[in-house]
């Protein structure tokens, strides 16, 4: 039985008037060797706030931004946020969503295209918000599976909806997603260019195959990797931010990439790496080191300017709490 048939169906004009706040954390997806299966969430929040309005009431979706992608966003039903809204709705039982329209007001501080999950956070924001306007709150499996068929992979909408480190997998209609409070005294120190970089153009780059041996050597730090920071072991960054299946192919459009890490881990990094598709790099810190984020922001800084790259820098914490509604 669908959760439309075990809930009864629902008119959307029934939402008119309502509304609900949520908040979606900014995710770093792979970690380096975990490609499309690790993400972790930072503390870098969006938060959107979604009234559902008489159609004849205004355009079919009233957007309003603050913060970063501030006219980059579609102002239709094709908006992420918006998609995964009406999706969730559906799964719920909700009908006629046509025949409503939506005001939404986001403050975004997560840069669009550059690896930290923007999207993603727009789509379990989405699936939060639906359960929570029809008062009928989606189960964990259901937004993993929903999200995952938005996005097209687990990595960034499990970090996103649950927080802290998710290890996650697609398989077939069903994902599975296993939660790891995030690495304690550890921080995030990243470099964020001004350059966008469109996921799916830098998946285009990745061959079809790759040697046997980049297989294993990725399997084996990542198996390490989880191991030991579910251990408490921070110091296994070394290995698990080292990749031989992505990023070596995505520094042929990007070939700042391998300098830039370089350059994190000379200035005494834990790890380095490419967050998600990029353009954005993240390097990890002891956050016991007073020192240690601004020496390798310094690091990220000055490779970046001899580079010619402009961008920014920020210093994020792990996040353990996930998507939510905001009371």
């Amino acid at each position: 039985m669908s959760a439309t048939e075990a809930a009864g169906a629902v008119d959307a004009a029934s939402l008119v008037g309502r509304s609900v706040t949520v908040e979606a954390p900014a995710t770093i997806a792979n970690l380096g060797a975990g490609y499309d299966c690790l993400g972790l969430a930072v503390d870098l929040p969006l938060h959107i706030t979604v009234e559902a309005r008489a159609l004849d009431d205004g355009p079919e979706v009233d957007l309003t931004v603050e913060g970063d992608c501030v006219g980059e966003l579609p102002e239709d039903r094709s908006n992420r946020f918006v998609v995964a809204l009406e999706a969730g709705l559906s799964e719920v039982g909700v009908g006629g969503l046509d025949r409503i329209a939506w005001r939404v007001k986001m403050s975004n501080p997560i840069p669009l295209e550059r690896g930290l999950g923007s999207s993603a956070a727009a789509t379990v924001a989405g699936l939060v918000a639906a359960g929570a306007l029809a008062g009928r709150e989606l189960e964990t499996s259901a937004v993993l599976r929903l999200a995952t068929s938005i996005e097209g992979h687990p990595d960034n909408v499990a970090a996103g909806l649950l927080g802290g480190l998710v290890a996650s997998i697609a398989l077939d209609d069903l994902v599975e997603a296993v939660r790891l409070d995030p690495p304690r005294n550890v921080q995030v120190v990243a470099w964020i260019p001004e350059r966008k970089l469109p996921t799916a153009e830098m998946r285009r780059v990745l061959p079809d195959s790759v040697p046997r041996a980049d297989a294993v050597a990725n399997l084996g730090r990542v198996a390490v990797g989880v191991a030991g920071l579910a251990s408490g072991r921070a110091d296994v960054l070394a290995l698990l931010t080292q990749d031989r299946l992505h990023e070596p192919y995505r520094a042929e459009v990007y070939p700042e990439l391998p300098q830039l890490i370089a350059a994190a881990r000379a200035a005494g990094a834990l790890g380095a790496c490419l967050a998600g598709a990029g353009s954005t790099v993240v390097a990890f810190v002891d956050a016991t080191d007073e020192s240690a984020a601004d020496q390798v922001g310094a690091a990220f800084r000055s490779t970046a300017t001899r580079l010619r790259q402009p961008g920014r820098l920020a210093v994020l914490k792990p996040h353990a709490a996930g998507s939510h509604v905001i009371p």
